[in-house]
């Protein structure tokens, strides 16, 4: 190559060039996995919703596989124990998720937080709070692992009781519930069958799973880079 060719070799357009396409496959790449992830819980999912309930206990204690898990339990009281308030939407509607502790006897764990259900912002009541409640409750559920926020996510709210991200430790700590398990049982049954505004919301209708559209799109903007890049150099070498 002649100095006047590598002159004409566009250096850092071509360093630009290979560093954005290697970021474009990398996310790529990362969509296929996360792709494969998620065909395999809409599996998980599926067989869920046929799967018999099995105690909760022995599921927490063993600590691991949880999450999707359908489990029993029962939480005499629940119907009128003291909540928080998560943020939620379901159907498009805002609202407010109650979520109250249930004791149980699960190795390290003695206590597990309930997702009662959903109840909507165009409705200001709530469920009556009554100490000392041991009114038998026999809860179904699916037992879910929290996902964390992001930084888009709202603080919580400790003082208030409000709740923006789903934190089983603080949560527990305003409830008075000891030795919390890290996990969320949303209930698939009416904790306060009198009070149909608190709707059981356990699990999305349809998840969606548009990962191979990323997947596409990604590879696709790599090809397209290097197709462009392509065009430029042929230009001016032949040039």
């Amino acid at each position: 190559m002649t100095s006047k060719t590598r002159s004409r070799f566009p250096i850092g357009m071509t360093i630009a060039v290979v560093v954005s396409m290697a970021i474009m496959i990398a996310l790529g790449v990362w969509q296929i996995q996360r792709m494969h992830w998620k065909e395999g819980v809409l599996a998980h999912v599926a067989a869920l919703k046929n799967a018999a309930p099995v105690p909760a206990g022995p599921v927490l204690a063993a600590n691991s596989d949880v999450d999707f898990r359908r489990v029993v339990i029962d939480c005499p009281g629940l119907a009128a124990a003291p909540y928080v308030e998560l943020y939620g939407v379901r159907e498009g509607e805002a609202g407010s998720r109650l979520i109250s502790a249930c004791a149980v006897e699960a190795g390290a764990y003695r206590s597990v937080l309930v997702d009662r259900g959903f109840v909507r912002d165009t409705v200001s009541a709530r469920p009556a709070v009554k100490t000392g409640d041991t009114k038998p409750l026999r809860i179904i559920g699916v037992l879910r692992i929290p996902e964390k926020g992001n930084w888009f996510s709202p603080p919580n709210d400790p003082a208030r009781r409000h709740f923006y991200i789903r934190d089983a430790a603080e949560m527990a700590r305003v409830l008075g519930a000891p030795a919390p398990a890290p996990v969320f049982l949303l209930a698939e049954t009416a904790t306060n069958p009198e009070w149909p505004a608190l709707v059981p919301a356990p699990l999305p209708e349809d998840i969606p799973n548009n990962h191979m559209q990323y997947v596409l799109t990604w590879f696709g903007l790599a090809a397209a880079l290097a197709g462009v890049y392509a065009a430029v150099l042929w230009r001016r070498l032949k040039d």
